[in-house]
């Protein structure tokens, strides 16, 4: 519902688009020549930080019976901490403190966008939408696969591209196959999430352009008969987004989770 605020003025029309442009708030310092801008993608990642910040001060407090902050808090480390356990086993606990920031990251990003925000005049944007910032998220996540595989297994780190039992014959078309679909990891993990928190707000956009189109239509059944379904319908589409934005971040610190385990274990 977050598409409510930003009309073309003078079509009267919604810009379905507009909502994912990245735009300077104030210039910031140059750097070798370039002018390095603060924008208005960098405002929301701190925002998104600053959430993540202030949620994790309730789970410092360390309380004996702890309160709904501080048990959410660790609610959420817990489930981040079994999911570890679960696909990576006893040394997946090293790597609760980057999951679960990737996690919460992810899923504060996602649900900040979706907030209607508009309405106070605030336009809220969703730095997940786009594919620089997933595609860092993912790169990230596959450099800690790699540094982990090799400072581990050293060179036996390729085996993990050789099934065990392949025939000699088949060991390099396998090797290229398993290889190419490894190096695909970072792309697909930044993909996902990109498309579907892009397609959703699209989705959005278009609806409340139906809705205030509408509203302003010279006739007086136009409102009716178009803007109160789309309205009813951006509604229900909406929760539908704050499932996938919390859905979303569960798939990606679950593959996470997943290539580690293939970096520790070697499976």
């Amino acid at each position: 519902m977050d598409g409510v605020e930003s009309v073309a003025a003078e079509s009267g029309k919604i810009d379905p688009m507009h909502q994912f442009e990245v735009q300077s708030i104030f210039d910031g310092f140059n750097l070798a020549g370039h002018q390095i801008a603060f924008t208005n993608s960098a405002a929301w990642m701190l925002a998104t930080a600053a959430l993540l910040w202030l949620f994790m001060l309730g789970g410092m407090k360390r309380q004996l019976v702890p309160g709904r902050w501080q048990a959410a808090v660790e609610g959420v480390t817990g489930f981040v901490e079994n999911m570890l356990a679960t696909n990576v086993g006893p040394e997946g606990k090293k790597y609760v403190p980057y999951v679960f920031s990737l996690f919460m990251f992810i899923l504060f990003a996602n649900i900040l966008g979706l907030l209607p925000l508009g309405v106070v005049g605030l336009h809220p944007f969703t730095v997940t939408s786009h594919l620089t910032v997933t595609g860092v998220l993912a790169i990230v996540s596959f450099s800690i696969v790699l540094i982990v595989g090799f400072a581990r297994h050293g060179f036996h780190f390729f085996s993990l591209f050789v099934p065990h039992g392949t025939p000699a014959l088949m060991v390099p078309l396998i090797f290229a196959v398993e290889l190419m679909s490894f190096l695909v990891r970072p792309f697909s993990l930044a993909l996902r999430l990109f498309v579907a928190m892009t397609a959703g707000h699209i989705l959005l956009k278009v609806l409340a352009g139906f809705v205030i189109n509408g509203l302003n239509a010279e006739a007086f059944w136009v409102a009716p008969v178009v803007s109160l379904p789309s309205f009813i319908l951006m509604i229900g589409i909406s929760v539908l987004e704050l499932l996938v934005a919390a859905i979303q971040a569960y798939v990606f610190a679950l593959l996470t989770s997943l290539y580690i385990n293939d970096a520790v274990n070697l499976h």
